[in-house]
């Protein structure tokens, strides 16, 4: 491990496991804490990985999916809810034996989601350059029975992670191909504003820190950490980071951000304060390590190590958060 600008080691590696059948891309991991499970989306697979969330050990792999994105787990429904960007229909599971039970149809290409408890809605990305889409589109989901209410169009083939507000009515997308920030109303499900980004390009990853009003994203060219305010939509300040990410996680507890690049590092900041941030580590995982899903309750980080970025071999990694 090298420390940026600090002796403390806010990472430390307890679990590392194998999957040698395993190639292509990893997406993003859901968890059961209380069913002590962790899901993973095999997306160049097919299917939906199962840990023991406290080992990490491998459980059972879950066919029936084309090309699996994201996952949310609704522990009061007992259902998981895969978005499936290839034919078109997401899927709804049992989360007690995991069989498919209901298929959604969406605009081909689901990817990111977001959850919104309160409404009881999913967010979900549709559409896009991967399915040859030169638009993308926005689709509620009522989580109660799965239904979708409503749709909302964007002139862009980029469309990527999102954020919303739990005190208020905004959600924010990173339109990517743009290099902007969409702020939807989510009364309306209507755009209310748009913000620029200046001097970085590919926003991708995206965390509200809704308190101190800090969105937190991650832009690939350059490899950014970028901090916008999201009472102005202006820029905060821009930090070195790792490079390609597809995921990142904010420890409020510790007042950290976590970004695992595919070059084989996560970059750990310190949040100061709103406007102050530091790079006080950079913690070694693997070619191909670009996802990521921080689980408070055990104070753990696991990060997916995708084969098919350097062939080095698919891997889970798990680790301590520490103070």
């Amino acid at each position: 491990m090298s420390a940026a600008a600090s002796d403390s080691v806010p990472l430390k590696l307890v679990n590392s496991v194998d999957l040698p059948k395993y190639s292509g891309d990893f997406d993003h991991f859901a968890a059961d804490v209380s069913g002590n499970r962790l899901f993973l989306a095999a997306e160049d697979h097919g299917t939906l990985e199962v840990f023991d969330l406290k080992s990490t050990k491998w459980l059972r792999t879950i066919q029936g999916f084309d090309v699996p994105h994201s996952i949310l787990y609704l522990p009061s429904s007992r259902r998981l809810f895969v978005t499936d960007g290839g034919e078109g229909m997401s899927k709804v599971l049992n989360s007690s034996d995991l069989q498919i039970l209901k298929k959604v149809p969406l605009v081909p290409g689901a990817d990111s989601l977001v959850f919104d408890p309160q409404r009881h809605q999913a967010f979900v990305v549709t559409g896009g350059k991967d399915v040859k889409m030169k638009e993308s589109v926005l689709s509620v989901i009522d989580t109660t029975d799965f239904s979708k209410k409503a749709d909302l169009k964007f002139d862009s083939a980029h469309v990527e992670g999102m954020a919303l507000e739990s005190h208020g009515r905004r959600m924010f997308v990173n339109v990517t191909d743009h290099n902007e920030i969409d702020v939807v109303d989510r009364d309306s499900m209507k755009i209310v504003d748009r913000w620029p980004l200046q001097d970085v390009g590919e926003n991708s990853p995206m965390i509200l820190d809704e308190p101190n009003h800090r969105l937190f994203i991650v832009c690939r060219k350059p490899a950014k950490l970028v901090v916008v305010d999201t009472e102005t939509g202006k820029q905060i300040g821009a930090w070195d980071t790792a490079g390609h990410s597809d995921g990142m996680a904010f420890d409020p507890a510790h007042k950290r951000i976590y970004v695992p690049g595919a070059e084989g590092y996560i970059a750990v900041y310190q949040q100061k304060d709103a406007d102050h941030y530091e790079l006080i580590a950079k913690v070694p995982t693997a070619r191909g390590a670009k996802t990521c899903l921080l689980v408070p309750e055990l104070n753990r980080l696991y990060v997916a190590v995708s084969p098919g970025e350097g062939k080095y071999g698919a891997r889970v990694l798990a680790f301590e958060t520490l103070p």
